[in-house]
């Protein structure tokens, strides 16, 4: 039996030296041994600023860190024959690896071009309030390095809906294209929410939906992928999204697993975003997120037996990919919302070691932040990946009736979890007959009080000030 742990391997500030695909070479092993089933990678094709883009600002989508473009070979993260032993070795190991597809928009263009264009409200993309005129745009795409290797698809300013820079006046403003109509399906966030960043795609464009198909085609022919990260699928059309996915599955005969980021606190978007795509993807839990952000921020204040309500792994758990951090959310970033480290082991205890959503941990999490410095904590998430992989299954039994001290249990191979935000305490709860007069310990090494199951199969598992202990059975010699 094996249950799924999904990680997200780079942040936003992660050095370029060493390449991360090298990187992941040497480390897929230890990967497999802690319990990492799957890796969501960064972009891996060329951006606007190079060796130096993280990968959303996509350039060429055929550039893998194979051609001189951008001021380089390689992307940010190494070269197309890092990238794809990347992925082999970790296949080797048995690891699913998920390839960040950015589609929302384009970067970096190679050549300007006059287009009559209307300037929209910043807060309602439907108010024109400056009527069509010429503007100048950086829209053309011909990637002359490439010379037209793996596709001749040259991209102009009809592929695009609208984009924010007029260069004749160097006014940044967000402006819509002649005989353009704003994406429908998109969330209603600024009247339309089309609009996020670039050169915008237009996906109501036959040509542009093609290509994207034959793109998509290509990039499973050449490196084999498991699956996908949707980046910002809220500003794309949902039914575009149905059908490449259709497409892709069809193709492959794959299963190709695939999350969507839609960016929203409000779990009923997500619901009705999950029904305009008919299930075919999961979600980032991002109400859960935000849960956790207020909970480690609240000095103690917040109701830990409500930490789950109104989010998408309770709502719609096998759609739910649940996470504590991740690239947007670190400091610095513009979706800032860092989860603070006390909270961190309540936080991952409650992805990782309950019956519900596919959980993602973060790599700055792990392996620590550039910028500003911030420690990883692999110790604690190395314990609680054990825990996962040995001991978090079978019947779930929960205790969310204190405002502040909460639990489970796991009855098939004994496991009783308990956390507090605030002063610590205990909770009296049920793992089983199975454990009657067993002597149960906390893994996590925070509290060194033994635990004896009674002849019902309860235990009094006790907890430290704002902290969180995993109590499993002593062995014979511990």
């Amino acid at each position: 039996m094996k249950q799924g742990v999904l990680m997200q391997y780079f942040e936003w500030y992660l050095p370029s030296q060493p390449f991360l695909f090298q990187k992941i070479q040497e480390d897929a092993k230890h990967l497999h041994d802690i319990g990492i089933t799957a890796l969501w990678l960064p972009p891996a094709y060329k951006g606007m600023a190079g060796s130096n883009d993280v990968g959303y600002g996509v350039y060429d989508l055929y550039d893998l860190g194979e051609f001189d473009q951008k001021g380089s070979i390689p992307t940010k993260y190494g070269t197309r024959e890092d990238y794809l032993k990347a992925i082999q070795t970790l296949h080797q190991y048995h690891i699913q690896v998920y390839g960040d597809i950015v589609f929302n928009h384009k970067m970096g263009a190679d050549g300007y071009e006059d287009v009559k264009a209307s300037e929209v409200n910043q807060r309602n993309r439907y108010d024109v309030e400056v009527q069509e005129e010429w503007i100048r745009v950086p829209t053309l795409f011909t990637f002359p390095q490439r010379h037209q290797k793996y596709s001749d698809f040259t991209w102009d300013w009809t592929c695009f809906d609208g984009i924010d820079y007029d260069a004749k006046t160097k006014r940044h403003a967000t402006f819509l294209f002649q005989d353009k109509n704003w994406d429908t399906q998109v969330d209603d966030e600024n009247g339309n929410y089309d609009y996020l960043m670039g050169a915008d795609l237009d996906f109501s464009n036959p040509r542009v939906v093609e290509e994207l198909e034959r793109w998509g085609k290509w990039y499973w022919d050449t490196t084999h992928l498991d699956g996908f990260r949707l980046d910002a699928v809220k500003h794309i059309r949902a039914s575009f999204f149905c059908h490449w996915l259709d497409c892709m599955r069809q193709y492959t005969h794959q299963e190709l697993f695939t999350v969507g980021e839609y960016w929203h606190g409000d779990v009923q978007k997500l619901l009705h975003y999950l029904k305009q795509v008919g299930g075919r993807m999961s979600l980032f839990d991002v109400p859960l997120h935000y849960h956790f952000y207020e909970a480690s921020h609240s000095f103690g204040e917040y109701d830990m037996s409500k930490i789950f309500e109104g989010t998408l792994v309770q709502k719609a758990c096998m759609n739910a990919v649940t996470f504590v951090d991740n690239h947007d959310t670190q400091p610095q970033q513009g979706l800032q919302s860092w989860v603070m480290d006390w909270f961190k082991p309540l936080a991952y205890a409650l992805i990782l070691l309950r019956k519900d959503g596919y959980p993602c941990v973060f790599y700055g999490d792990y392996y620590g932040i550039a910028k500003p410095v911030i420690r990883g904590q692999s110790e604690i998430l190395d314990k609680l990946l054990y825990l996962r992989k040995h001991y978090a299954y079978g019947q779930q039994n929960d205790y969310f009736y204190d405002r502040h001290i909460i639990g489970w249990t796991r009855e098939m191979y004994g496991l009783a979890c308990v956390m507090t935000n605030q002063k610590g305490g205990s909770l009296k709860m049920y793992v089983g007959t199975s454990y009657c007069h067993q002597i149960f310990y906390d893994y996590l090494g925070h509290h060194q009080q033994r635990v004896e199951i009674d002849e019902q199969g309860y235990g009094v598992f006790p907890v430290n000030d704002g902290s969180v202990s995993v109590y499993i059975m002593q062995k014979s010699g511990d």
